[in-house]
């Protein structure tokens, strides 16, 4: 069980990102796509605010807050109000609630600050068990953050044919006000590659050009950390970066990678 440290609004920016990334699939789905908040802590606030943003996008999305602390689970029922949005007693498996349908499957999974108490060897079986029991075509959004949500990065996970898990993009998220140094973000990277940012390893690589983007557009400070921000994303698509998205999204002060750039080269160990 982890601790349940949860704040208002401190996955803002992942529920900001899933809007925009995610949105095509909870439209195009045919039926009112599920969405579930896995491991959703101490408080069911995530998962209200959570309905609340996504319903901008699909107003009939079922919200779904899994827990394996029954305690957990049945505040969540006591306290959420809104209709479409239900509790179960569950882990990795991803019970539904039995309203939903025997044959319901969730479109999309967030699991924000669950793996990072596991071991690193952990995380695919994690991520197939999660992944099987996906709709097709449906994403896993897995990663980490910090207890304010200004610091965050997570995978983009998708069902492959199989049922298996596809990683496709890693995302880094930063409040851009008073940004020392990008690179910051290394210590909330995700399970799969908190321990890679070594020597060696692509993520290392990566942040290493991060860093060295962000020195080289300092001139564009004086236009704000924004500009500056944007300035170093592209300075790293033109270094030959498989950075995706654009201006949009970067003034935000978020940079997507494909995750093919960053994924580790050698088997996880038992960290």
């Amino acid at each position: 069980m982890t601790r349940g440290t949860t704040n208002p609004n401190r996955l803002r920016k992942i529920d900001r990102w899933m809007g925009y990334a995610l949105g095509g699939l909870l439209r195009a789905a045919p039926e009112p796509p599920v969405v579930v908040d896995l491991g959703f802590g101490a408080s069911p606030v995530t998962v209200l605010e959570l309905a609340a943003r996504l319903r901008q996008v699909r107003p009939d999305v079922r919200l779904v807050g899994v827990e394996i602390d029954p305690e957990r689970v049945e505040r969540g029922r006591l306290l959420a109000d809104p209709p479409g949005v239900d509790f179960a007693l569950g882990g990795f498996e991803v019970p539904l609630p039995t309203a939903l349908g025997a044959e319901a499957r969730p479109m999309v999974v967030r699991a924000l600050n669950v793996l990072r108490q596991y071991a690193e060897a952990e995380v695919a079986p994690a991520w197939a068990q999660v992944t099987q029991r996906l709709a097709p075509g449906g994403a896993l959004v897995e990663g980490t953050c910090d207890e304010l949500g200004r610091l965050a990065s997570w995978v983009d996970v998708r069902r492959g044919p199989d049922g298996g898990p596809e990683p496709v993009s890693l995302t880094l998220s930063l409040r851009l006000a008073g940004l020392g140094s990008p690179s910051v973000v290394a210590e909330r990277l995700p399970k799969a590659l908190i321990h890679r940012n070594v020597p060696g390893e692509p993520v290392h690589s990566f942040l290493t050009a991060l860093e060295s983007a962000w020195a080289r557009s300092a001139p564009m400070a004086s236009y704000g950390a924004r500009q500056r921000f944007v300035a170093t994303a592209r300075t790293l698509r033109e270094d030959g970066w498989p950075v995706r998205g654009g201006v949009a999204r970067w003034r935000l002060g978020e940079l997507t990678v494909a995750w093919s750039a960053v994924a580790p080269t050698s088997a996880p160990d038992a960290r």
